[in-house]
């Protein structure tokens, strides 16, 4: 249910584990209806009885949406029924506070942040319950507090100003099974200038093997101690002084399942069926080494681009061996001078896979007429 960023990783996960995809959304124009197996557009809120209909028909519903009323509607229809509805709404609602989350964190001994005001500057200040890089902004001096904490007000949000740790962004996913709960692949996450994801890596040596352990388990006891029934994602910068912690969200993510599918044949989305169904599903872990990363074309410039301008992208499709990628997700065409594209590539090294990387950015400079190429970087991190 949803076919925006979310819905199109779940319905390329889908793909990729052999599932027949249905995306059901609102939106005519969203993106997932154009690389499943069968459309609908519809909003189950103002039609429950067809869109019942459509989930009924299905063998498992996972929510590729965050709106609170809908995914509340879902839980109600689906419960009285045997279809494996894969979302545990009470960890999200958990996840969806960053100071209830925070406080559950704290209770486990997770490392986080330090709070305002004894960190000092710089600090990030953000709200509470908005998701991904939405009204949060870096502040260097109380003027900067004053303005971001007017950014949160405009959201009708609660603010949360902790210590900005500098570092590598990580994130390792988890499932869990209401009591227990297994955690998966370590990736690192790569900001564009507006701190917003641009690419993914998944190498089997991102942290040390202490560290990724401690990630690992952290993850572990996170969702446990929530009770975690379903996937959540937990998010940490990797500082000098260790792992810091920034959040979790109960929910499918977009861009790191696909990279882990990419570099280590570990499909998060069957796993999730999986294990709501009582089975295993047999695939280890390849450890060999993925990328994935966003692209935007306009008027002879090519840029990285995050995951909000990729989600600008207009009836796309799957498509293997595009430029020489292994799997992309794009409304590319030949000839075409404004599209935007999701690429992946794999290789049994870390240096093999950026090197198809570069060879990837490299033909589509040279086959569509590209004149600059930007990649944009955070200013601090």
């Amino acid at each position: 249910m949803g076919g925006a960023l979310q819905g199109m990783e779940a319905a390329f996960l889908g793909k990729k584990a052999g599932f027949e995809t249905v995306v059901v959304d609102r939106k005519e124009t969203a993106p997932a209806l154009s690389i499943c197996d069968e459309p609908h557009v519809l909003n189950p809120l103002d039609d429950p009885a067809e869109a019942k209909g459509i989930f009924e028909s299905c063998d498992a519903v996972i929510p590729a949406c965050e709106e609170l009323d809908l995914l509340e509607a879902l839980d109600s229809s689906l419960s009285g029924t045997s279809v494996p509805f894969l979302f545990d709404l009470k960890s999200y609602g958990v996840s969806c506070s960053k100071r209830r989350s925070n406080d559950v964190m704290a209770s486990v001994g997770v490392p986080l942040p330090q709070p305002w005001p004894e960190c000092g500057f710089p600090v990030i200040v953000k709200p509470s319950s908005q998701s991904g890089s939405i009204g949060v902004s870096v502040a260097f001096n109380q003027q900067d507090i004053d303005r971001g904490l007017e950014t949160v007000r405009r959201l009708g949000d609660d603010p949360v100003i902790q210590e900005f740790v500098h570092g590598r962004s990580m994130s390792v996913e988890v499932i869990g099974n209401g009591e227990t709960a297994r955690s998966f692949v370590t990736t690192e996450v790569v900001l564009d200038h507006n701190y917003d994801c641009k690419m993914v890596r998944c190498f089997p040596d991102l942290l040390s093997p202490e560290e990724d352990e401690l990630f690992g388990r952290i993850g572990r006891d996170v969702a446990e101690a929530i009770g975690l029934n379903a996937l959540m994602d937990v998010e940490a910068i990797d500082t000098p002084k260790g792992l810091r912690v920034l959040e979790i969200d109960a929910r499918i993510p977009s861009q790191t399942p696909a990279a882990i599918w990419t570099g280590t044949g570990i499909n998060l989305l069957e796993e999730l069926v999986a294990s709501r169904t009582g089975r295993e599903t047999g695939r280890g872990n390849s450890d060999r080494s993925g990328i994935y990363w966003h692209l935007y074309q306009q008027d002879g410039v090519l840029r990285t681009s995050g995951e909000k301008e990729f989600g600008h992208v207009r009836n796309p499709r799957m498509e293997r061996g595009l430029f020489g990628s292994d799997d992309s997700i794009t409304d590319y065409e030949p000839g075409k001078r404004d599209w935007h594209g999701t690429f992946m590539v794999s290789g049994d090294t870390p240096e093999e896979a950026e090197a198809r990387r570069e060879s990837v950015i490299n033909r589509i400079i040279e086959e569509c007429q590209v004149d600059t190429f930007i990649d944009g970087a955070p200013d601090v991190i």
